[in-house]
C-alpha cells in the first residue's frame, strides 16, 4: 500500500516538474513582443516566476508542498493564458 503511494507521488512530482519545465522553455522561446501584445505579465516577470518555482521544485520535490502547488498553478496559468492565446 505505502509502496504504491510512494510511486504515485514520485510520478506526480515528475509530471509536475515536466509541466513547469515546459512552461519555462516555452516562455524562453517567445519574443517579448508576443507577450506585450497580450494583456498579461511581461516576459521577464514570467521567467522569474517560472524559473524560481522550478528551482523550488528541485529543492523540495514533494508535489504537495506549498511552493510546488503555487508553481503548478503558475505554470498552468502561463500555458492556458499565454500559450493558448498566442497559438490561436
Amino acid at each position: 500500500m505505502f509502496e504504491f503511494q510512494g510511486d504515485f507521488m514520485m510520478i506526480l512530482s515528475i509530471a509536475l516538474f515536466v509541466a513547469k519545465g515546459f512552461a519555462l522553455v516555452d516562455c524562453v522561446s517567445r519574443r517579448p513582443s508576443q507577450l506585450d501584445s497580450l494583456d498579461t505579465l511581461p516576459k521577464q516577470t514570467w521567467l522569474i516566476i517560472l524559473g524560481a518555482l522550478l528551482v523550488a521544485h528541485l529543492v523540495s520535490p514533494s508535489p504537495l508542498s506549498i511552493l510546488n502547488l503555487i508553481g503548478t498553478v503558475a505554470a498552468l496559468v502561463y500555458l492556458a493564458q499565454v500559450r493558448g492565446s498566442i497559438n490561436r
